[in-house]
């Protein structure tokens, strides 16, 4: 279980959440609805400049990505296709008493007596003879156990259920079979399938069975050829998208963390194979050791443009405010990897709820996962719709015309078992699978191929939430009269902050420093967030905007309006959020002072 101290955080960063206006639960004022959060004025603002940056990012800081944006609902055969409708499945156990449902691989482990009973008996003579099982305590009596299994047979029609013993009690120790709220054994695992069904049309048949899509990526792999040809990109390129994926959650839990209902930002970074790369180059650049490998080389492989991105998405988190030192880079081990993955890394953040090592130190939850996923999604697509998703890669057939007959032999026979191994392992018979695998081999040497693709996948909300978390600070700071005091702040890093700066009149019962104000916050506000308060004293007014994670305040006082000091007339106090310092600037600098510290 998560140490009660960082529970106890995690309860204030939720308390803050709601009570400025970042996160609130979806249709609160009916109860609310499990696993569904809606984002406040603070915090649609702070979730739009995550996304915001992400994209700046991806495309148009990049000359080899391109943007789409497809629909929620598409054809159930793309589903099929991807493999979501047979087998995207989390399993589930069941509680027999509460009949609450766990996801099976997050079942907390617990240690106590267990007393096992053969069935129950009721002074009618009706009887039960359903096994059940509960686990107590070390220490409570039996009466406890007696309790639930009493409630488990009166949801079995008897009245006053009186429990048959089966066996001595028997002492277990971290077991993830026995509810954690009843501690009745829960059911066996079963599949639960976590995408969403609708139906398409006025007719609710299985013919009109449609999908919320549980991830962006399919729509991209679905529209590859068509955006290949309109943006005149070739591989290596990438295409990315932001959107909404529904994901039916056995158990959501930690807040915004696992959600049902949730926005992700996703890039298909589409390459060449292995084999076409050393045709091309004469060899293929592999990793020489961690670290960011550099710009792009024409000799990648797999291996180097897998590194390269999660470089590049470790970068990304730190120009944001995430240092690196609050992230874990967690390499999948074999037996964890997808059939069709060669390799993925999961981006870790140490959220207080995380669990924790041996050393107490916090593991981390996924952010983002960078998977190398092979050809398979565009092979999946191919296959399904019968519709060719390969590309003619000129300078490949050029290069393949000037390798020996060895070297074409040996990279053919390398393509012909990579492909055979894929149509193999999703169902083709391998007659069939020979048969197809060696007509794409031969395609190698017309410089046809289907393209691999690294795929770096990030949850908006995750990402919003590990900031908040990470920003978020009690700290001891001086009020108006020096009296030390708790200061609650958020130190976003401006490029993402709700607000960037906020602006104050000292007086509100001062016209002349009001209409100074509000000139002030018209001259930024057509570049920047801008929040005005003109309440309260201006010490309150700066507890409210550090609460808010607005990194800058600017007070127009009367030295702005050069009644106290006349060569400090149209300056502005300068606040910093994090140092509380206060600097004098001049009102024709204040722009481009505040435009250099957000950008």
């Amino acid at each position: 279980m998560a140490d009660p101290k960082t529970n106890d955080l995690m309860e204030r960063i939720v308390s803050l959440c709601k009570r400025r206006g970042f996160v609130f639960q979806s249709s609160e004022i009916y109860g609310g609805i499990n696993g569904f959060w809606d984002y406040g004025p603070l915090g649609a603002e702070l979730k739009r400049n995550v996304k915001d940056q992400w994209w700046r990012s991806m495309t148009q800081q990049r000359e080899d990505v391109a943007g789409l944006e497809a629909t929620i609902i598409m054809s159930p055969r793309i589903w099929e296709a991807s493999g979501h409708v047979q087998t995207f499945a989390d399993l589930m156990v069941e509680c027999p008493v509460t009949k609450k449902r766990f996801r099976a691989d997050q079942v907390e482990e617990s240690s106590g007596i267990v007393y096992k009973f053969s069935g129950a008996k009721d002074a009618s003579g009706k009887t039960s003879a359903d096994a059940f099982e509960v686990m107590v305590p070390a220490g409570k009596p039996k009466e406890s156990a007696l309790k639930v299994a009493k409630q488990f047979y009166q949801l079995r029609g008897l009245a006053a259920p009186e429990p048959i013993d089966n066996g001595e009690p028997a002492k277990v120790d971290k077991s993830t079979l026995y509810s954690p709220d009843s501690g009745a054994r829960l059911s066996d695992p079963r599949p639960f399938n976590l995408m969403f069904k609708t139906f398409v049309g006025p007719v609710e048949s299985e013919d009109n069975v449609a999908y919320l899509r549980p991830e962006t990526a399919q729509a991209i792999f679905a529209q590859f050829k068509n955006v290949l040809e309109t943006s005149r990109q070739k591989v290596p390129f990438g295409i990315c998208q932001i959107g909404k994926a529904f994901r039916n959650e056995v158990t959501p839990r930690n807040f915004t963390f696992r959600s049902r209902e949730f926005e992700q930002m996703e890039l298909e970074f589409f390459i060449r194979p292995d084999e076409a790369v050393e045709a091309i180059c004469g060899e293929v650049a592999k990793p020489k050791g961690p670290g960011h490998p550099g710009e792009p080389q024409t000799n990648w492989g797999w291996q180097m443009w897998h590194q390269y991105w999660v470089e590049e998405r470790i970068r990304f988190y730190e120009n944001i405010g995430l240092p690196r030192t609050t992230l874990v880079e967690y390499w999948q081990k074999p037996e964890e990897l997808a059939h069709y993955a060669r390799a993925t890394v999961d981006i870790l953040f140490k959220f207080p709820f995380s669990k924790k090592n041996e050393k107490g130190e916090l593991m981390g939850e996924e952010l983002e996962g960078v998977a190398a996923r092979s050809d398979f999604d565009l092979s999946q697509h191919q296959r399904f719709s019968g519709k060719s998703q390969g590309v003619f890669d000129e300078e490949l057939k050029i290069s393949w015309a000037k390798l020996t007959p060895e070297k074409q032999t040996d990279l053919t026979k390398r393509y012909y078992e990579t492909r055979f191994k894929y149509l193999t392992k999703t169902g083709v018979q391998a007659e069939q699978a020979e048969r197809t695998a060696k007509e794409d081999a031969a395609g190698l040497a017309k410089g046809n191929y289907v393209p691999h693709v690294i795929e770096p996948s990030a949850g908006v909300d995750r990402l919003t939430l590990a900031l908040i978390c990470n920003a978020y600070a009690e700290e001891q700071a001086p009020d108006e009269k020096g009296k030390m005091e708790q200061r609650i702040v958020l130190k976003f890093h401006p490029r993402i902050a709700p607000i960037k700066v906020a602006v104050f009149p000292l007086l509100k019962n001062r016209p002349e420093l009001v209409k100074k104000a509000m000139e002030v916050r018209d001259l930024l506000r057509p570049h920047m967030t801008v929040f005005y308060d003109e309440a309260g004293a201006i010490g309150r007014r700066y507890r409210r905007q550090d609460e808010a994670g607005t990194p800058f305040g600017v007070t127009i006082d009367f030295e702005t309006l050069g009644e106290n000091a006349p060569d400090q007339k149209d300056t502005v106090t300068l606040r910093d959020r994090d140092s509380m310092t206060q600097t004098r600037v001049n009102i024709k600098d204040l722009l481009g002072v505040l435009l250099e510290k957000v950008r």
